[in-house]
């Protein structure tokens, strides 16, 4: 035990074996939704949804345990929300690409990912990013994810006058999550040990005695077959020999790129892992990503992405790579015991974003508001992410201003060559490829 311990650097890290254990769990406990809705997301594109959630399980797990043995850090890798819904409705349904072809091209996206991250291109992207970006992105992707969390307590709601408007807060399932909301943040204030986890449980509890939250009819069931879906990306990817095809790799790759760049820089900010602004072992981190992508295309599931659910496991201690590991374990035994997971709602699970979003939010006061040039670009970042429900779309409206700014004010030698190049792409790819 002494071994794992110095190997994780629990002493310099300040933590210990029941910390990362709790922390591992709680990650997994917030994020196993990603369980269900993948396979019902990527099951509308005609996949398998018995196959898809095996996979989706076996990549997460994969990546997750990678991630905690290799890098080391407390960040779950698990198939994207956002891209899967692109793969689904957009490439296959809109552009009426086979899912197979479909899953070609996530391949020939993984890959270009592995070459990438060897060649270290993918860690120096990030660590040139200016630092106030950096911090604009953490705190973005907290209003990102607490507004997932209203939405998914039925707190907000899609309104056509208004955008967004209050929701039914009489209803049964909205009183749930206040009550959740309300329980995490007293045990917050107060400073109870394993607060967001224990707030999940409480919330999970009441709602099996309310009658709002099912019991399952068995605990245990036996994995779906991976079959239906295993391979179909290697034995397609001749397909990919089209200008559509490539562009839709290109999004692939922007999306994914962006999404965990982001995720990761924005957790590795509220962990305190950032040394001098950049993100030591980055490179590893990444490679762990690009592993779980090209697992998971060629087992049957959309391109993988840092979870920013992470930060709920960071916030009960979790600061090693245990908590990855204990939390990729935990995936591998969900397969198994799929029936019970069924228990953790959404009711559940926003009660720890909401929480995580107003931790996260903390970084706004590290922005340099006092030079608008360098405020404008990050208010764009922040403020983009919920608006625009991306973290990819808030980091480019950023990354393309920032550059301009830095011209208008006569500091263009400050900004760092690939920054301009970044700048482009992203501005090719809202006004062309995206649209």
């Amino acid at each position: 035990m002494n071994s794992v311990a110095k190997y994780f650097r629990f002493d310099e890290l300040g933590t210990n074996f029941r910390t990362e254990i709790i922390a591992g769990l709680t990650t997994f406990v917030s994020m196993a939704y990603i369980l269900f809705v993948n396979p019902t997301v990527l099951g509308a594109a005609g996949m398998d949804k018995g196959a898809v959630f095996t996979a989706t399980g076996v990549a997460t797990a994969i990546a997750t345990i990678f991630m905690g043995l290799v890098a080391r850090y407390p960040i779950a890798i698990a198939p994207g929300l956002g891209v899967n819904a692109f793969f689904a409705y957009s490439v296959v349904i809109g552009m009426k690409v086979p899912w197979q072809t479909a899953m070609a091209g996530v391949l020939v996206a993984a890959i270009i990912f592995l070459l990438l991250t060897f060649f270290k291109i993918r860690e120096t992207i990030i660590n040139m990013i200016p630092q106030d970006l950096k911090v604009a992105i953490a705190a973005g992707i907290g209003l990102f994810i607490a507004f997932i969390g209203l939405a998914n307590a039925g707190l907000i709601v899609a309104n056509d006058s208004t955008m967004v408007s209050l929701g039914h807060l009489t209803s049964g399932t909205s009183l749930l999550s206040i009550f959740g909301i309300i329980v995490t943040f007293i045990l917050i204030a107060t400073r109870v040990p394993a607060a967001i986890f224990i707030g999940m449980v409480i919330t999970a509890i009441v709602g099996i005695i309310s009658g709002l939250i099912d019991l399952p009819s068995h605990l245990i069931s036996s994995a779906p077959s991976l079959a239906p879906t295993f391979g179909e990306s290697i034995n397609h990817i001749t397909d990919i020999n089209t200008f559509q095809l490539f562009t839709v790799v290109l999004t692939f790759l922007i999306v994914t790129f962006f999404d965990t760049a982001g995720t990761m820089i924005g957790l590795a900010t509220q962990a305190g892992f950032m040394k001098d602004g950049k993100m030591p072992r980055a490179g590893k981190a990444l490679m762990a990503d690009a592993i779980g992508m090209t697992a998971g295309a060629v087992l049957g599931t959309s391109p993988t992405s840092a979870y920013v659910e992470s930060s709920a496991g960071m916030a009960v201690g979790g600061r090693s790579g245990l908590t990855s590991v204990t939390t990729g374990i935990l995936f591998v035994f969900a397969l198994l015991f799929s029936p019970l997971l069924s228990v953790v709602t959404s009711q559940v699970t926003a009660p720890a974003l909401i929480v995580v979003g107003v931790l996260m939010a903390e970084n706004l006061r590290n922005i340099n508001w006092d030079d608008f040039a360098i405020a404008a670009p990050a208010f764009l970042i922040v403020i983009g992410m919920p608006l625009t429900y991306s973290i990819s779309d808030g980091i480019a409206l950023g990354f393309i201003l920032y550059p301009i700014m830095m011209i208008a004010t006569k500091r263009a030698g400050k900004v760092h060559p690939l920054m301009y190049a970044l700048a482009a792409i992203f501005l090719i790819f809202l006004f062309i490829v995206a649209h």
